[in-house]
């Protein structure tokens, strides 16, 4: 598999988001979904914003871990993770919710950097899923997972909801 990244020698780390962490993380969304709505039919409500109705639910349900990304002490990005496939139904699966790295820390390896750090935090079986249409993302996924397990990996197609999808499973052992 040809990587072709470069390896950042900045400080990368990832931070347990609080509730007073929200309207940051807020912020941070509508950046993402303003990419995905590249794939996705998305809109803006009347107030000019995507809005992410399930946010509160990082803080008030159990089994959901959101996390922000920094880089040399600068918001880069976050990390929403929870407990249970949306695709297999298996609730012991832990599931990238949604992943976001701001455009100007991207290929540089900081991405891959915050994904390994989420993985070794939460040990368990994963699923990444990532739009089929999203052929970057795949490919970011493809080499991060493969890194982390140590060999490459291949994603099995899922159609699910009208949306077709990749889901690369694989295991994080405690450390």
């Amino acid at each position: 598999m040809t990587n072709n990244v470069e390896k950042s020698s900045a400080h990368v780390e990832i931070v347990p988001a609080t509730c007073g962490h929200q309207p940051l993380l807020a912020n941070l969304l509508e950046l993402y979904i303003h990419d995905f709505s590249e794939f996705l039919d998305v809109e803006l409500g009347p107030d000019g914003r995507f809005g992410y109705p399930p946010l509160h639910l990082y803080w008030n349900k159990p089994g959901r871990h959101p996390f922000l990304a920094q880089v040399d002490g600068k918001w880069a990005g976050f990390a929403l993770v929870k407990k249970g496939s949306e695709i297999s139904g298996n609730e012991n699966v832990w599931d990238v919710a949604e992943f976001f790295i701001l455009r100007g820390y991207r290929r540089q390896g900081i991405g891959t950097q915050i994904a390994h750090q989420v993985w070794r935090r939460l040990p368990g079986m994963w699923e990444v899923r990532v739009l089929e249409s999203n052929v970057n993302a795949r490919d970011f996924w493809a080499r991060a997972v493969a890194t982390f397990i140590g060999r490459e990996i291949h994603p099995v197609r899922v159609e699910t909801g009208g949306k077709r999808w990749e889901v690369f499973a694989f295991e994080s052992k405690r450390v």
